[in-house]
């Protein structure tokens, strides 16, 4: 008999749980009262133990993944029995198995997240898989994650292509849980041929999976040719990138969205799409998914907010000596890497402190004053991203704290070990593009934020400053600070006393802030 294991009701306002650990994999045998998984709620976190006795046959949940009360994340097979038979239905042909099947749904990242792009495949049909070895990469607009394998087995079927875009719960790949042979039979033939050698076919519209042929088109591909009036003559033009050639989802929307606006002259060869001169030696890169998202982000934000900058001058040479003569002791005995800024995170946090008002959002004709300080921090990817973590209530720490998260942040951004909860809820970000070499720059709002500072390099340079009355140049390292602001709630006045707040703030250091 199976047992469905459901999500539990932990409270009266409890409507969901989030999983933290698998004691169990698939496969295991588990006892009564055994913990088998634990759960997080934003009351409690707790163990849950199975109720019978049994072999777990299948987890319906990934680590990390948010479920609804009452929705099945595991069955247990209460007799030992692990052989399961998958039937066939209506037009699907049956797969005889040895071992159960374990699906892999794209996972949710995140609350506001319905979809996910995958970005690379770690592993081939037919490759053996561990658990907590990784499958795959997906990308969603706020964050690059890595998916792990939930169980040992082989790898049967993947149904997407690497930066296909998926539904969030739709199965992306199957794993069979042990080593035996898994065939695919066709019900009239009763042939069976090893699942590695034919792909399974999903059809996008229908509950039905056909064999695929180089001549086989999906409903959803046809349908989109009727409606855009291309010919079956145009379709056989076209070229597939799918299995087998197979025209794709994508292939038909391309051709859809170039047919007529490509025209060629003589030579050299010149492409007009669009307004956009293209040679025929230029190189065509698709846009990743990343920057897909930074590019809706960025004309997002420039169409909901009236963006003013600000720009003052600062004296670093405090700072700048306090870490040039402490800045081996700390990383040597607290493994802490002093740097600006963290400085400027603690001086732009003082300041909002000061002036609350930079510190919130607006929502239509309302605003949203936050009590916390949420810091965001932009971090630069290779080759060409960016994405902007931050640090939850960091008004807590101090220098040194801030300088430990601002690290931790980083690395994780840089090897895709952020959560949605890193990236969401930030209240005010700083971006640092003084890293890079660059003075100063105009920064675009992080939305739903009403303000950013940009923190320019710190470079030595003559200045003017007054000894006993008279004026005279020294040698000092100068910074420009950058506040770009929502002019719908901030305006100049407001704007301009936050940042010579902060300024003030960092040419007046002292050490207790560390």
């Amino acid at each position: 008999m199976k047992v469905n294991i459901i999500m539990p009701k932990m409270g009266e306002s409890i409507n969901e749980g989030t999983i933290i650990k698998w004691h169990k994999k698939v496969g295991d045998k588990v006892k009564k009262d055994e913990i088998i998984y634990e759960i997080s709620t934003d009351k409690v976190d707790t163990e849950i133990p199975s109720p019978s006795d049994g072999t777990l046959i299948e987890i319906k949940a990934f680590e990390n993944e948010t479920v609804p009360i009452n929705e099945i994340v595991a069955v247990i097979e209460t007799n030992g029995n692990s052989e399961i038979i998958i039937e066939s239905k209506n037009e699907i042909p049956s797969t005889d198995q040895v071992g159960s099947i374990v699906e892999l749904p794209m996972p949710k990242m995140g609350e506001s997240i319905n979809e996910g792009t995958i970005i690379k495949w770690h592993k081939n049909v037919g490759d053996l898989v561990k658990v907590d070895e990784i499958i795959y990469e997906i990308s969603t607009d706020k964050v690059d994650t890595e998916v792990p394998s939930p169980v040992d087995g082989i790898i049967t079927e993947i149904l997407f292509k690497v930066n296909e875009v998926v539904e969030v719960g739709k199965i992306v790949a199957r794993i069979s849980t042990k080593s035996g042979i898994t065939k695919i039979v066709d019900k009239e033939s009763k042939e069976g041929s090893e699942l590695f050698d034919e792909e399974i076919l999903v059809d996008e519209n229908k509950s039905t999976r056909k064999i695929n042929s180089n001549s086989f088109i999906s409903p959803v591909v046809m349908n989109i040719a009727n409606k855009e009036g291309v010919t079956q003559s145009e379709l056989n033009s076209i070229t597939g990138t799918g299995t087998n050639g197979r025209i794709t989802k994508k292939d038909i929307l391309d051709y859809v969205k170039t047919k007529g606006t490509v025209t060629t002259v003589s030579a050299p060869k010149i492409f007009s799409q669009k307004n956009i001169s293209i040679r025929e030696n230029d190189e065509i890169i698709p846009m990743d998914n990343i920057r897909k998202k930074i590019m809706e982000h960025m004309i997002n934000s420039r169409d909901t907010s009236v963006h003013v900058s600000e720009m003052m001058e600062v004296d670093m040479t405090k700072i700048h000596n306090f870490i040039e003569k402490y800045r081996e002791r700390f990383l040597k005995d607290e493994n802490v890497k002093l740097t600006y800024l963290s400085f400027i995170a603690d001086a732009a946090i003082k300041a909002l402190k000061e002036f609350p008002l930079v510190n919130s959002s607006i929502d239509e004709e309302k605003i949203i004053l936050k009590k916390n300080i949420n810091l965001g921090i932009a971090v630069a990817l290779e080759p060409n991203g960016l994405v902007v973590p931050n640090i939850k209530n960091a008004d807590e720490k101090n220098v040194r704290g801030l300088a430990k998260s601002i690290s931790e942040i980083s690395l994780k951004a840089r090897n895709k070990g952020l959560t949605p909860d890193d990236v969401i809820g930030g209240t005010f970000t700083i971006t640092n593009y003084g890293v890079f070499g660059a003075l100063f720059g105009t920064p675009i709002l992080n939305q739903p934020e009403v303000a950013i500072l940009g923190v320019g390099a710190v470079v030595k340079k003559p200045v003017v400053i007054e000894v006993e009355g008279i004026d005279t140049i020294a040698i000092k390292p100068m910074m420009y600070l950058t506040l770009s602001h929502d002019h719908r709630l901030i305006d100049g006045m407001l704007g301009g006393m936050f940042l010579k707040f902060i300024k003030e703030t960092l040419e007046n250091f002292e050490v207790s802030n560390v």
